[in-house]
């Protein structure tokens, strides 16, 4: 009997992870590329996250405790607070959601990372932005944006890699079904409406190729949680990455979020979710939705949310199971000061529940 390659890397020792990985990229040679960096892969499941936002960046704290071969692509259309002035300023791509999952897959003393997060609330053209967005600012301006990525996780020994999406300069274009038209990712929630159509400006951006292989090479791709039109329509939209999607091997898993989000999902349930995704990307495209199904939300966090028009999300299974999709249900919940996934609870999920029943029929 084979065994599937899922069973077999769950099976591999996290202890083997020593150092972590980074793809080599040739075409110049910076100091940060020593020894501490390889090419190669070590023991472990070969994972891919797409996302953005503080949901990624959950997924990723809590995958990277089993796998050194993480790799987290990043959606670059934030245009808000630090990143979208430093975007416009100084002509880079935004680098706020890139620093988040910098952070979350770091392997450095919690002092240091503390400070690359930490916020200026005061001082002029300083008030507002973080350290790391502008530490990141200034490795692009030295070494440009894919460099500034490599050094940058040297320095927080990131384990896995870090991608952005595409390095073509995006605009999330909304089209509302009352006619309006919002431009700007910071903008759409604002607006007040109902989201009929998401595209790209320009529409002919292109995938970055080191993204485009970590998708075909993954054996899961996760898509979520995040915001869905800001966030993970935001990277399925970059042309070449529902096609990647659809031809890698790899089992894709949507994890669904726990609460709506006003301006976005108003009243959604997760196959609401789901169709929303399908109707921008085409159908068939997941095999697995992983849902919460813990409700249990203390009154006081389920009316902190209900002022800002956010609900839990109501599962809907039948309508998900006639999608063709498997789902997984448990309790994912964090119940701290916001209502959100706990990132231990959601890798142990992974590997128990959806990993751990083998791959996927071709």
């Amino acid at each position: 009997m084979q065994t599937s390659r899922f069973s077999d890397g769950l099976r591999r020792n996290r202890d083997h992870f020593q150092q972590p990985v980074v793809k080599q990229h040739k075409q110049r040679n910076f100091w940060w590329k020593d020894n501490g960096y390889r090419g190669g892969r070590e023991n472990g499941l070969v994972l891919t996250a797409l996302g953005g936002g503080t949901g990624l960046s959950t997924l990723l704290r809590g995958l990277k405790k089993y796998t050194a071969n993480l790799a987290a692509i990043v959606n670059v259309a934030d245009d808000g607070g630090s990143s979208g002035r430093l975007r416009e300023n100084l002509d880079m791509l935004p680098p706020g959601d890139i620093r988040n999952c910098l952070v979350a897959l770091a392997n450095t003393e919690p002092l240091l990372e503390k400070v690359f997060q930490h916020r200026f609330t005061a001082g002029e053209g300083l008030e507002g932005h973080s350290l790391g967005n502008l530490f990141l600012a200034a490795l692009t301006e030295e070494f440009g944006f894919e460099e500034a990525i490599l050094a940058a996780s040297r320095v927080l020994a990131v384990r896995g890699e870090v991608l952005p999406v595409t390095l073509d300069k995006l605009t999330l274009v909304a089209e509302l079904t009352d006619g309006r038209v919002i431009r700007g990712e910071s903008s759409i929630p604002k607006a007040g409406g109902t989201i009929r159509r998401l595209h790209l400006d320009p529409a002919g951006a292109t995938i970055y190729p080191a993204a485009r292989r970590a998708i075909l090479e993954a054996e899961a791709v996760f898509v979520g949680p995040g915001s869905l039109f800001t966030s993970i329509l935001a990277n399925l939209l970059v042309p070449g990455v529902a096609e990647a999607l659809r031809e890698t091997k790899a089992r894709k898993v949507y994890i669904c979020n726990v609460m709506t989000q006003q301006g976005e999902t108003d009243g959604f349930t997760a196959a609401d979710h789901l169709a929303a995704l399908y109707d921008h990307i085409g159908e068939a495209v997941f095999d697995t939705v992983l849902l919460n199904t813990n409700l249990n939300i203390p009154r006081a966090l389920l009316e902190k949310y209900a002022a800002e028009g956010a609900v839990p999300v109501r599962p809907d299974f039948n309508r998900l199971q006639k999608m063709g999709v498997q789902v997984v249900a448990a309790d994912v919940l964090s119940q701290e000061e916001l209502v959100r996934h706990d990132p231990e609870k959601l890798a142990r999920v992974i590997l128990a529940d959806v990993l751990s029943r083998g791959e996927k029929n071709d």
